[in-house]
C-alpha cells in the first residue's frame, strides 16, 4: 500500500497547490504586477498555461523522479535539493535529541510507574506526564527562551556561557558532521564544537520532546499496568520466576508493542520539526522552511516539502510493521 498512499497524497498536494487561491505568478512579481505583460510572460514559463491534466502528469513525475525543481520566492534559482541539504540537518538535529528525551525519560518513568501503582512517585510520575502533554509547545518555546536568555537574572547562573559559549536563538552549528574524522584528527577542536551544538539545540529538543515524553509515560504506564495483570505474568510469578526476568523478559517487552505505533508516529512528526518550535528558537529547519514557502507563496517549494514529508511517513510506518516482528514473536509476514 505505499505506493497508492504516496501517489494518493501526492495528487491531493497537486490539487492543493493548484486550485488553491494563491497565484503563482502573481507571489513572484507581486499583486500589483497582476495583468501585465510580465506577468502572463512568467505563467507561460511557468507552464501555468497548460491544461490541468498537462501540469499533473509534469508534476508527478518530477516528483517521483526526484526532480523537486527550484524555488521561486523564498531564494529565488535555487533548487529544492540545495535548500533541503542546508535546513534538513537542523531539523534532523533537533528531532534526534527530541527523540531520544521521549523514549529514554517518558518511558522509563511511565514503566516505573506501572512498576510502583498507587505510590507517591507514580502520583508524581502520571502527575509530571499530564503537566508536560498539557502545555502547548509555542507556549513552553516561549517561556524556555525567556527563562534561558535571562538566566543569571532568575537562576543566578549564565546558561549562555555554561561550558560552552553558546547563543539560545539561533541555528545550531554542525559543520562538525562534513567530516567525521576530525573527531580524530582535531579533538581538541571538533568536541567543543559538539558540544555546543549538543547545549545549543537542548531547549529546543526539550520543548519538542515535551508533549511527546509525557503521552509515551502516560500509555507506558498503562500498557505496564495492563501486562503484569496478566494471566501469563500471574503463571510466570507462580512458577517462582524472580521479579527481575518477570520484569525485562515477560513485562517490559509485551508492554513495548502498545507504545510501537505511538514512537514511531511521534518520530516522524518530531523529525519533520515544529514549524513554531523551529521560528522561536531560530533553528531554520525544515519546518521553518516550508513556513516562509507557505507564507510567500513558493508552491514549488511547498510541493517538494510535502512529498518528502509523505514519504517519511509511510517509511516510518513501513519500519513500525518490521518493528512488531522484532517485539512480538506472534507477528510475522507470509508470503502468498
Amino acid at each position: 500500500m505505499a505506493i497508492p498512499v504516496i501517489l494518493f497524497g501526492t495528487t491531493i498536494t497537486f490539487l492543493i497547490i493548484r486550485l488553491g487561491p494563491i497565484d503563482p505568478a502573481a507571489a513572484i512579481l507581486g499583486p500589483q504586477q497582476a495583468g501585465s505583460q510580465e506577468y502572463y510572460r512568467i505563467r507561460e514559463q511557468l507552464g501555468l498555461d497548460e491544461p490541468l491534466w498537462s501540469q499533473y502528469v509534469d508534476f508527478m513525475w518530477e516528483m517521483l523522479t526526484l526532480q523537486l525543481g527550484r524555488s521561486w520566492v523564498v531564494s529565488s534559482g535555487t533548487t529544492v535539493n540545495d535548500l533541503v541539504a542546508i535546513y534538513a540537518p537542523r531539523t534532523m538535529w533537533l528531532g534526534f535529541w527530541a527523540v531520544l528525551i521521549a523514549i529514554f525519560v517518558g518511558i522509563p518513568l511511565g514503566f516505573y510507574a506501572g512498576l510502583h501503582p498507587n505510590t507517591p512517585s507514580d502520583y508524581l510520575a502520571s502527575f509530571g506526564g499530564i503537566v508536560w502533554r498539557a502545555m502547548p509547545n509555542f507556549w513552553l518555546a516561549v517561556i524556555m527562551v525567556t527563562l534561558l536568555s535571562q538566566s543569571q537574572r532568575f537562576l543566578g547562573f549564565n546558561y549562555e556561557a555554561v561550558v560552552v559559549p553558546t547563543k539560545i536563538v539561533t541555528p545550531p552549528n554542525l559543520n562538525f558532521f562534513r567530516d567525521p574524522l576530525q573527531f580524530v584528527t582535531r579533538p581538541g577542536e571538533t568536541w567543543p564544537e559538539l558540544v555546543g551544538a549538543i547545549k545549543q539545540i537542548a531547549p529546543a529538543a526539550i520543548v519538542l520532546g515535551s508533549a511527546s515524553m509525557g503521552n509515551e509515560m502516560r500509555i507506558g504506564r498503562t500498557a505496564v499496568l495492563e501486562t503484569i495483570n496478566s494471566p501469563y505474568v500471574e503463571t510466570a510469578r507462580a512458577k517462582g520466576v524472580s521479579r527481575r526476568v518477570l520484569v525485562w523478559k515477560h513485562v517490559f517487552r509485551n508492554a513495548l508493542i502498545p507504545l510501537v505505533p505511538i514512537i514511531t508516529g511521534e518520530a516522524f512528526l518530531l523529525i519533520g520539526g515544529s514549524v513554531l518550535v523551529e521560528v522561536v528558537f531560530a533553528i531554520n529547519g525544515l519546518g521553518y522552511l516550508f513556513y516562509q514557502a507557505a507564507l510567500q507563496g513558493d508552491l514549488p517549494l511547498v510541493a517538494a516539502l510535502m512529498y518528502i514529508f509523505i514519504v517519511l511517513l509511510v517509511a516510518t510506518n513501513i519500519l513500525q510493521d518490521f518493528l512488531y516482528t522484532v517485539i512480538d514473536p506472534r507477528v510475522g509476514y507470509e508470503r502468498s
